[in-house]
């Protein structure tokens, strides 16, 4: 599926579910956080039938760690919730070369200069079903099961521009799913807990994703947030074996009515 189908489905089929849900008094919502996390990265791209190395991005190509935003945008409705969310991540780095490499088909001599970098612009749309709703006791609890949907457009790129020579291997991978989502109430509508976790695992594939965080209003419409992050991704398909983890704290800001 090319990329602009494929996000036109995406969106098509977030605004069939919000349309789909209950009509009545809604919470509605948009929230922004900004991530820190550290980041392991190991890829490997075979093509022309040659086999490429295991490449470490940090130590191999240079890249460092890199900070970045996440926006989501949500509705609520008694117990149902639906989100949609965009995180770009981007990595960039240079090195010397200490030694051959071959990635996509195109071999780096040891000493070239190279650049590299990696996309992954993550689309998700998630909708979560509160099984446990005590919302209305003292501060308030309720635990949902999540489904989501998460589409991951990436790009990898490697240049050595003095040889002017290069090579880039893109790739799409939309992943259905499933996990838990807990709020807990500490001060009753000043402070709040939330932790969430969703998974797959699929023929040697995987992607984990779980966060953590506490919530300040301090005043009605507005929450400010702090929390800790972590995502774990593995493609082995095809000519791609791409393997990260990233992990830190965020902070971030809420606004719902």
């Amino acid at each position: 599926m090319k990329q602009s189908q494929g996000m036109a489905f995406f969106f098509a089929l977030a605004l069939l579910l919000c349309s789909a849900m209950p009509v009545g008094a809604f919470e509605i919502g948009a929230r922004a956080l900004y991530w820190f996390p550290t980041f392991k990265a190991d890829i490997r791209v075979d093509d022309s039938g040659l086999t490429g190395d295991n490449l470490n991005l940090k130590d191999t190509l240079g890249v460092k760690d890199e900070s970045f935003p996440s926006f989501e945008v949500f509705v609520g409705h008694g117990g149902h919730h639906l989100n949609v969310a965009y995180t770009p991540i981007d990595y960039s780095g240079s090195t010397l070369l200490t030694r051959k490499i071959v990635f996509n088909g195109q071999t780096f001599a040891a000493g070239s200069k190279v650049d590299t970098n990696l996309q992954l612009k993550m689309f998700d749309l998630g909708y979560q079903y509160d099984l446990i709703d005590t919302e209305n006791i003292l501060a308030g609890f309720s635990l949902g099961l999540i489904v989501q949907i998460k589409y991951i457009d990436g790009e990898a790129k490697i240049n050595a521009p003095a040889y002017n020579t290069g090579s880039d291997f893109k790739f799409r991978a939309p992943m259905p799913m499933l996990g838990l989502g807990a709020h807990v109430g500490i001060l009753h509508d000043i402070l709040e807990a939330r932790v969430k976790a969703t998974g797959i695992a699929y023929s040697g594939s995987y992607f984990y994703e779980a966060l953590a965080d506490l919530s300040f209003t301090p005043f009605p419409f507005l929450d400010i947030h702090a929390g800790y992050k972590m995502m774990r991704l593995k493609i082995d398909y095809s000519d791609l074996l791409l393997n990260t983890e990233f992990a830190g704290p965020f902070v971030g800001l809420t606004v719902s009515f």
